[in-house]
């Protein structure tokens, strides 16, 4: 087993670090507080070939995996820009389009995922089920050849900045209901957005979607017919978890180089605060966190890639609850480190306090990935 990094990872991570510096922490918070959009960061992104490194090269990718697109996620987190349509857009739609997609679709939705210029929202959570797809309440029924689509979606991530949405729905097939996922165009009759008011620092706002008869071609169902649904779902919820601790471990690694720096530079009778255990023992702890996280999550990754998919399930749930926990350590101690400095937006440390918070509820909460390793990993009784 080969711990070191390969050579095109190494210029991959150093290259996306560079672009991240270009544009910094300061940027993407001027954009959160301005209501705008990462969309010269995203735009320069696309056109370096970082959004679409896991899009096969047919479709104008690099042809990488979910390790590539890690990398890409963790160090635009690692520079204080993170971009929470990475781990929608490119890792749940692109990479369910390429496994299940239609030839047409995939020829269709892949080029823009490829370059950055297709930005899409993925939608299965609601009000009442949570990210539990047997409870589902969204549905879509046949009318002729088209499909009718009817419900309500929530907390979905960047509406506003996306042209079309990947829906879970259910429809009935051989008497069951079941999920099948539907490309839907934002601003369709029937379709609306409602933002969420939301106390994160963040230009990506949350939505409350309503889909009211919303009327679809038959080929908005992603694959040959709707038994690809489930497959097609938990395709994409590896690379979501998978993704989102990259993201986590970005803001992590941010946060400490932060604290560090300052622990490093504050000085109180005469010498650096970081002289002092009670501020480098708490820095040391969180930093051992992170590389942990980070290696489960490099883990979780290469098994998706190597598509051993069980495998991967696991090591992405570890992955995701470990990073979660590393990068809420690392934030609350880099604060620490700075005193009353660490509530002050111009040291950004604070701004990015309800990203991790969130990170150890989304996309999959805490308490489930323990319910996961218990009945799976551990082989104990079912809880819920």
């Amino acid at each position: 087993m080969d711990f070191t990094e390969s050579p095109e990872h190494g210029l991959l991570r150093e290259s996306v670090a560079k672009l991240a510096a270009k544009y910094g922490h300061g940027y993407f918070v001027s954009k959160a507080q301005s209501g705008g959009k990462t969309d010269e960061l995203w735009t320069e992104a696309g056109q370096a070939g970082f959004l679409g490194v896991s899009v096969p090269e047919q479709f104008g990718g690099g042809g990488g995996g979910i390790s590539e697109l890690a990398i890409v996620c963790e160090e635009l987190a690692a520079g204080g820009c993170p971009l929470l349509l990475i781990v929608v857009s490119p890792a749940i739609c692109a990479t369910v389009i390429t496994r299940f997609g239609t030839a047409a679709q995939q020829a269709r939705w892949l080029p823009g995922f490829a370059d950055g210029s297709l930005k899409m929202a993925f939608a299965i959570t609601e009000p009442d089920a949570g990210s539990n797809s047997h409870k589902l309440t969204t549905t879509a029924r046949r009318d002729g050849s088209d499909w009718l689509l009817t419900g309500r979606k929530y907390y979905i991530s960047g509406v506003d900045e996306c042209s079309h949405v990947l829906v879970v729905a259910r429809t009935e097939s051989s008497g069951q209901l079941r999920p099948a996922l539907f490309v839907v165009p934002v601003g369709s009759p029937g379709f609306e957005a409602r933002p969420i008011d939301m106390q994160i620092t963040s230009p990506e706002k949350q939505f409350t979607l309503f889909l009211d008869d919303v009327r679809l071609p038959a080929d908005a169902l992603v694959g040959e017919s709707p038994d690809a649904g489930l497959p097609a779902l938990f395709a994409g919820l590896n690379p979501e978890r998978i993704t989102v601790s990259a993201y986590a471990t970005g803001i992590a690694r941010y946060a400490l180089t932060r604290g560090a720096a300052y622990a490093s530079d504050r000085q109180v009778w005469n010498v650096p605060v970081g002289a002092h255990q009670g501020i480098a023992h708490p820095l040391a702890a969180a930093k051992i966190s992170v590389e942990l996280a980070r290696l489960m999550t490099q883990k979780a990754a290469w098994l998706y890639d190597a598509g051993q998919d069980s495998a991967a399930g696991e090591a992405a749930n570890i992955a995701k609850y470990a990073a979660a926990e590393a990068s809420i350590e690392a934030v609350d101690t880099a604060i620490q480190a700075h005193g009353g400095n660490g509530m002050a937006t111009e040291y950004g440390l604070a701004t990015l306090w309800g990203a991790v918070r969130a990170a150890r509820i989304a996309p999959v909460s805490r308490e489930m990935i323990l319910n996961f390793v218990a009945q799976h990993s551990l082989g104990l009784p079912k809880s819920y």
